[in-house]
């Protein structure tokens, strides 16, 4: 009996599962990222850049991610006596994350002290860095994000954004709920979304009637963002027309403000970060540009975020490649490691490469973010672009970070894996800062306010993908679908032909010459189908799958 006992294997006993994917350097692992950040000007900052992917690599910082999301934030409206204070509660977990990221400075390195841009390469280095934190915990980065894009519109009101930037740029967290000028650092929130109006922010009825040095504001808003934070940019109707203002949380006598939150929204996904109803209540708030102008005022600050969204989706497109190429490594199925059955490594090269090229992608439009400011082929190109990546990039990551689930199999399904956390963040992306068709909208906008500006870029990214299979054809296709006069019913296979074509063309100056030419064949010049594994890759599956993860 004992020795049946002893043949009998131990309940307790873990074989043929895949180790942990923890304590990684989340820079040095990612061959398609180091080359596209040395592409694009930021090959000076590699020790810095991987010192960043190993701390955020840690097992530390997923185990933050993982609290963070497990433990989401409380509106707390009244304190102990009745007073009315609609403070928001996290975890200390939360906290921590945020700290990690203004301390690497992600929500204001691409700034200098008086709000005029950083010089090159500070968005691309921004980027990495925004793109690896993402790949661990996304939730907090929105009022990172917000912080830092806040600046853009803010800078046309000199005076305000003196005042504000020593706070902004401050690499010091600091959560206290005080007036904004009792603190080490700020961050800045955003508010337009109406129950009546959505994305149609004309049709807000939010009021804003002048007030001694600032504005009463009163309605309400259907998302705002980041209610944790410091001041909102807030659109309302002013006497002139729908206006950009700056709401603090406290007036400026040291009271809190009448920002009265109802509740805190009950989301798919992006657990950690608090997003709310809320209602105004003759609250102050300083003009930001001029009365009529509010849209104008803010657009700036949402091309930045737009970049971000692209940026996050990139990431955790990234990651869940990651997760699936790590188990698949050292998970055996029918004598093999799944890496090894054909049609495994079909399906991993294949996302691969799409990672490869949303990642080259956004690099290049930061690039382009970089270069703005002193070259108007580039300034015309972020314009063009950025909606068309936002489209892509995020519309991509929902379906591409499923499959990777289906790769760990019921491993990929359960709570405890990081890939059911990564797709409930996925769709977000797509939808914050302008759906899909609002992005189409947004190319045939740019093309219409400067058609000539958006031919150059179209015939810069032609000369870039030279030679490349399908890139003429691409040009050809998008050209008649801009200029047809049902253009708009249309956009949304032009603008996806667009980014497709300007992705490849990123591959072309960031990765070898073999990954450009596989990307045009299986995605410009044949329709890629929409299952993952069906492109033909040939002997190239191989490298690929080195580039995306080094064998260890």
């Amino acid at each position: 009996m004992a020795a049946n006992m002893a043949a009998q294997p131990r309940v307790d006993e873990l074989l043929n599962q895949s180790p942990p994917y923890l304590d990684v350097d989340l820079y040095a692992s990612d061959q398609p990222l180091r080359s596209a950040v040395a592409s694009n000007g930021g090959e000076g900052d590699a020790a810095a850049l991987s010192a960043f992917g190993k701390h955020w690599g840690s097992a530390g910082m997923f185990e933050l991610a993982r609290q963070a999301n497990e433990n989401p934030p409380k509106l707390k409206i009244f304190d102990a006596k009745g007073f009315r204070r609609d403070f928001i509660e996290f975890h200390p977990a939360y906290h921590d994350l945020m700290a990690a990221s203004l301390a690497a400075g992600l929500q204001a390195s691409t700034w200098r002290d008086d709000a005029t841009p950083a010089a090159a390469p500070a968005q691309v280095v921004r980027a990495a860095r925004f793109y690896m934190a993402a790949q661990v915990e996304t939730g907090h980065l929105c009022p990172i994000t917000m912080t830092r894009a806040a600046v853009a519109a803010l800078a046309v009101e000199p005076p305000l954004v003196a005042k504000l930037m020593p706070k902004i740029m401050s690499r010091r967290y600091d959560p206290r709920f005080l007036p904004w000028w009792e603190k080490t650092s700020i961050t800045l929130g955003m508010g337009m979304t109406e129950k009546q109006g959505g994305t149609d922010v004309r049709a807000n009825r939010t009021r804003a009637e002048p007030a001694g040095e600032g504005y009463a504001i009163n309605g309400d808003k259907w998302f705002m963002s980041a209610p944790m934070c410091d001041a909102f940019l807030v659109l309302a109707q002013a006497p002139g027309g729908l206006t950009c203002v700056l709401m603090p949380r406290f007036r400026p006598d040291g009271s809190v403000n009448g920002l009265h939150f109802q509740r805190l929204k009950d989301k798919l996904g992006n657990r950690s970060n608090a997003s709310s109803e809320v209602v105004f209540t003759d609250a102050f708030a300083w003009r930001v540009g001029e009365e009529g102008r509010g849209v104008r005022t803010i657009i700036n600050m949402v091309q930045l975020t737009r970049l971000d969204c692209a940026l996050a989706s990139a990431g955790i497109m990234r990651m869940a490649l990651a997760q699936a190429l790590h188990h698949a490594r050292h998970r055996t199925v029918f004598q093999k490691h799944l890496v090894d059955q054909p049609m495994m490594r079909a399906v991993l090269a294949d996302m691969a490469l799409d990672v490869e090229a949303a990642t080259a992608l956004v690099m290049r439009l930061a690039r382009s973010f970089d270069l703005a400011a002193d070259d108007p082929r580039e300034a015309a190109r972020a314009r063009l672009l950025t909606p068309a990546v936002k489209y892509w990039v995020c519309k991509t990551a929902p379906g591409f970070i499923y499959e990777a689930m289906e790769c760990l199999g019921g491993n990929g399904y359960v709570e405890e894996s990081l890939l059911p956390r990564l797709y409930r963040e996925a769709p977000v992306n797509a939808i914050w800062e302008g759906s899909g068709n609002v992005m189409c909208l947004d190319v045939l906008r740019a093309l219409a306010r400067d058609r000539d500006a958006a031919q150059d870029v179209l015939a810069a990214l032609a000369a870039e993908a030279t030679d490349l299979p399908g890139a003429r054809e691409a040009v050809d296709f998008i050209q008649r679908a801009f200029s047809r006069p049902d253009a708009e019913a249309h956009a949304r296979a032009s603008v996806g032909r667009l980014a497709l074509l300007a992705a490849a063309a990123a591959l072309r100056s960031s990765a070898p010459p073999e990954v450009a030419e596989l990307f045009a064949r299986t995605r410009l010049s044949t329709r890629h189908d929409a299952m993952y594994g069906t492109s033909d890759l040939g002997v190239s599956e191989a490298r690929l799958l080195a580039r995306a993860l080094p064998l260890t």
